[in-house]
């Protein structure tokens, strides 16, 4: 059957908190009709229909919670803010629901008799899982301060984005041309457009990246550069210009729960209770695995930065490099080593011709078809919708491309999805993702021109939208991204990062937008060429924010920012090669960790990146399009979903458990 697109244009912020409250009262209802109507319970009677209750309530929130992230206002962030302590004791209610716990356990009790299949036991294994990390085997007391943590947590994480979104927005600078000396043509036409769009003269400088990114890299004027570090690394902090929006008292608290948390449920600490549904198995095992990168790492990030100072202090009489040099003064360097800039590489990529060739090569990969369709519902016009088909013809999954930098949608990149993929007798749903970049949108004189690391942050994103839209797995619970461990979903994600390299991929995605010619051997080779520039510093900088993510939540003793900074300060001078403003508070914008997925689980993204890598190494022994490697990761890991474990699916493809050794290859790190 034909899944029906959400309807942004519908979202009604009046309406929200009642259609809700009907919404998780008919799955309530769904639940108890379902264990009053039989004893002997099955997959037909019981984990389908529950399965499906529970999408209805999903693709019913997903849009909501979607469109308060890309066009935020007022009405619909308080009316959101208002219905995330219903589904937060939704699911604490659902998850200590003593009836249902002990109907899912029957069924995993007497699953080999039942003939279920490997991918259906996974789901009861991981239901079950769930339950206890929902305290139903705590006592009344301990439960109902558990339910009281996980709707204070829902409130506070969506709090603190909220802030990290309401400082970003909040500064400006009104400036002119002559302050942004330095600035290529592009940035001046952004910084133009932008000051058009909130009706003021001249440029106007802001802190949705790529304005902060622009003057960071090219801008002449020391001064205005540190004035816009100052602003960024500052947001929502209590040092802010802004201080309004601080997230100081957020963090303490959300650490604080997230402890208790972990501790009501028997864990020694939070990233003890992160890591219970991870690859990883020990906290010790992360540690070791960040420390044995580092110590590969450093002595690179070392070299990195005193060429850095030494060029700075040659060429530019700067002294003492601070942290808003760092990127002013690389690009320096890089244009000096290897003759290119990112500016040069950008005119190669307009934005059509990178979409067009990025499909053309999932399409060769997997053999599908990528067509756009219009007259599709969306939440802005900037927004593309697509369709996948496969080999046969049949519709395979949709998605969206919100792609451009805007006022009020929060910042980075993402991807989410509005369903997913399942397959119950006549009954089908194909899956649906919203995939989010923030470049910089077409200005008055060129179309929409990204540079060449975000042309590898879209490939990114479009590799979890393709590992949650090919799927093949039939349960809903381990479609697609469901069900996959934490630490290895950034697999088919940083796996597509590595085409962004290779000729035959380039000779696709490229074609400047006045002449068409594709990317020039010379660019190239000048590109390749610098890929492996300050490596060093890139990984360290990684391990940084990864190792404070893992000791802040380790730490049960957080009681205040004085000790949060304290941590970091700890984990910067083991391996920090830059010289960090005291000003500086990264730590309240950190929306990954304390407001996203991620927490306890930054380390991910480097875990992950052992995988593709690894995985990747393979299509470079036996040949980028054979056909048969291909196949292979198409079968064994992209549409395999949480049907298994993600180790399992790694040694599926690659014959053996993963090594370290491509990913430091990959990065330059081989003496």
């Amino acid at each position: 059957m034909m899944t029906i697109l959400p309807n942004f244009s519908n979202i009604n912020p009046e309406t929200l908190q009642t259609e809700l409250e009907q919404q998780i009262e008919q799955t309530k209802q769904t639940t108890r009709t379902l264990l009053e109507a039989t004893e002997q319970y099955s997959w037909d009677n019981l984990m389908h229909p529950l399965s499906m209750a529970e999408d209805e309530l999903d693709k019913f929130w997903s849009p909501i919670i979607h469109k308060s992230h890309v066009v935020d206002t007022k009405a619909l962030r308080d009316a959101r803010n208002a219905c995330l302590p219903l589904l937060s004791q939704y699911r604490t209610e659902k998850g200590q629901n003593q009836d249902l716990f002990k109907a899912i356990q029957s069924l995993q009790d007497t699953q080999d008799t039942m003939q279920l299949d490997d991918a259906q036991k996974k789901v009861i294994e991981n239901a079950v899982k769930g339950f206890h990390l929902s305290g139903i085997s705590l006592p009344k007391e301990q439960q109902q301060r558990f339910a009281e943590i996980s709707k204070k947590l829902s409130k506070l994480q969506a709090a603190f984005a909220d802030n990290v979104l309401d400082a970003t927005s909040a500064w400006t600078k009104q400036v002119t041309k002559e302050q942004l000396a330095g600035l290529p043509t592009s940035a001046l036409d952004m910084s133009q457009q932008m000051a058009t769009q909130r009706e003021q003269e001249g440029y106007l400088l802001t802190l949705e990246y790529p304005s902060f990114i622009a003057v960071m890299t090219y801008a002449d004027d020391r001064a205005l550069r540190q004035e816009v570090y100052r602003a960024f690394a500052t947001r929502a902090a209590n040092n802010s210009d802004v201080p309004a929006f601080n997230n100081d008292a957020l963090m303490v608290e959300i650490l604080q729960l997230r402890q208790e948390k972990a501790q009501l449920l028997g864990f020694t600490d939070f990233t003890a209770l992160s890591l219970d549904r991870k690859m990883a198995e020990s906290t010790d095992e992360v540690i070791n695995f960040l420390q044995q990168l580092t110590t590969k790492a450093l002595p690179f990030a070392q070299q990195d930065i005193q060429q850095l100072t030494e060029f700075a202090q040659r060429e530019h009489n700067i002294q003492t490099l601070a942290a808003w040099d760092i990127p002013y003064m690389s690009e320096k360097l890089k244009r000096r080593l290897f003759s290119i800039s990112d500016e040069d590489l950008k005119p190669y990529f307009p934005v059509d011709r990178v979409i067009t060739g990025l499909f053309a090569l999932v399409e060769r990969l997997y053999g599908i078809n990528i067509k756009q369709k219009e007259g599709v519902d969306r939440w802005h016009e900037d927004v593309r919708f697509y369709e996948i088909f496969n080999a046969n013809g049949e519709l395979q999954a949709q998605f969206y491309f919100d792609l451009y930098a805007r006022q009020h949608k929060r910042s980075g990149a993402w991807m989410n999805d509005y369903c997913g993929r399942y397959h119950y007798k006549k009954e089908r749903q194909t899956p649906i993702a919203y995939m989010v970049c923030n470049s910089a949108p077409a200005s008055a004189n060129t179309p929409a021109l990204l540079t060449h690391n975000e042309v590898t942050t879209l490939f990114h994103e479009f590799g979890h939208g393709l590992h949650h839209m090919l799927t093949q797995v039939d349960y809903l619970d381990v479609s697609g991204i469901n069900g996959v461990e934490w630490d290895a979903v950034e697999l088919p994600s940083q796996f597509m990062e590595n085409w962004c390299w290779q000729r035959e991929t380039l000779d696709q995605i490229s074609g400047h937008y006045v002449s068409g010619e594709t990317l020039p051997d010379d660019l190239l080779k000048k590109m390749q060429a610098a890929k492996d520039f300050q490596s060093g510093m890139g990984m360290v900088r990684q391990l940084e924010f990864s190792l404070f993510d893992i000791n802040i939540h380790q730490d049960t003793r957080i009681d205040s920012v004085a000790t949060i900074q304290t941590v970091l300060d700890t984990v910067r001078e083991e391996v920090s090669v830059v010289n960090v403003a005291e000003f500086n508070r990264f730590q309240n914008s950190f929306s990954h960790i304390f407001a996203g997925g991620y927490a306890a689980g930054y380390y991910s993204y480097k875990w992950a990146e052992v995988l593709s890598a690894d995985v990747f190494a393979r299509f470079e022994e036996e040949g980028l399009f054979n056909q048969q490697v291909s196949d292979d990761f198409l079968t064994e890991i992209l549409s395999r979903g949480g049907s298994r474990s993600a180790m399992a699916s790694f040694i599926a493809f690659r014959g053996r458990k993963p090594s370290v050794d491509a990913l430091l290859r990959h990065s330059g790190l081989i003496s």
